[in-house]
């Protein structure tokens, strides 16, 4: 059926040809899946569709690992069953496959929802590529315009024959005019649509190349930002760290003064004073300051004994 159509078209072609043969023939020729993949609009139908698919293939997995464990389950208990019993089971993971069968015929069959909504799609952007076509080849005198994408092969293509990106031109320019709510959009509208397809493309690599500047002028601050931080939070962390230091000190200062005092208070010495017999080391503890005290009073006691022995010696 394909081939009759081609050998049709040709004829055609050849029909016109010998027909005007004063009269160049001007064909054209436009790219579908270029086209699409260009159009804002079916790209966000698109990825809605595509989560769908994906949604329905991991339904379709699920239900098949649930039959697989249906499955080795029975397996593993065959010999524990009646022939009853078994049979019932088998019918019952028949009866799931075929509803897995007919799930994926309706969802992804040539009559599934796949197909159909993705008719559904595709043909609002055929309509407007469609008048797109009409429009432009009435306003250049095309005789004849193909489509790329499709299965009609295409042995050589001039570029200069594509118009594709006009027809891409003129839905987005299409969609604009929807979208136009003041004097002001509409006046830019009109400036945009006086452009031809050369000026378009001049002006979008204009765009192109100053967001590629912005997006390189934003980098650079990001950086040098990110650079500032570090270098304050270096600074910020090295004035914690000595303020923390200093603030340690202060307490073991502290400290050092509190244990001096109670020191001082368990052995009857005024507040401030230096303590007898105080290590020239360091501070005594409360505890070393007590043993202390212990023994000076037993040596005290030990002398008071030596005295009184020695008397009664000399009166004897």
């Amino acid at each position: 059926m394909r081939n009759n159509v081609i050998l049709l078209s040709l004829t055609v072609l050849l029909t016109g040809f010998l027909a005007e043969a004063q009269r160049s023939i001007r064909i054209g020729y436009v790219d579908m899946n270029y086209i699409l993949e260009n159009v804002p609009e079916y790209q966000e139908a698109q990825i809605q569709l595509d989560k769908r698919v994906a949604g329905w293939k991991d339904e379709i997995e699920k239900r098949t690992k649930e039959i697989d464990l249906m499955k080795t389950a029975l397996e593993n208990e065959r010999v524990l069953l009646t022939q009853e019993l078994i049979k019932e089971r088998e019918d019952e993971i028949r009866f799931l496959q075929n509803e897995i069968l007919e799930y994926q015929q309706k969802r992804f069959g040539p009559q599934g929802d796949l197909i159909k909504q993705r008719s559904v799609l595709v043909e609002p952007i055929q309509d407007q590529v469609f008048n797109a076509v009409q429009e432009i080849s009435a306003n250049r005198q095309y005789d004849f315009v193909f489509d790329k994408s499709e299965e009609l092969v295409m042995l050589y293509a001039d570029k200069r024959n594509d118009i594709s990106d006009q027809v891409l031109l003129s839905i987005k320019r299409s969609s604009k005019r929807s979208q136009v709510n003041n004097k002001a959009d509409k006046a830019q509208l009109e400036r945009d649509e006086s452009l031809d397809l050369d000026e378009v493309r001049e002006r979008e690599a204009r765009e192109a190349e100053d967001a590629a500047k912005q997006s390189e002028r934003d980098r650079i601050v990001d950086e040098r930002r990110a650079l500032r931080d570090s270098i304050q939070a270096a600074k910020q962390k090295e004035f914690d760290d000595r303020r923390q230091q200093l603030l340690d000190e202060r307490q073991r200062k502290k400290d050092s003064i509190k244990n001096v005092r109670n020191g001082s208070r368990s052995s009857g010495n005024p507040p401030g004073l230096p303590e007898t017999g105080s290590s020239s080391e360091g501070v005594l503890t409360p505890e070393q300051r007590r043993q202390q005290i212990l023994e000076e009073r037993q040596r005290r006691k030990d002398s008071i004994l030596e005295s009184r022995k020695k008397i009664k010696d000399s009166i004897n």
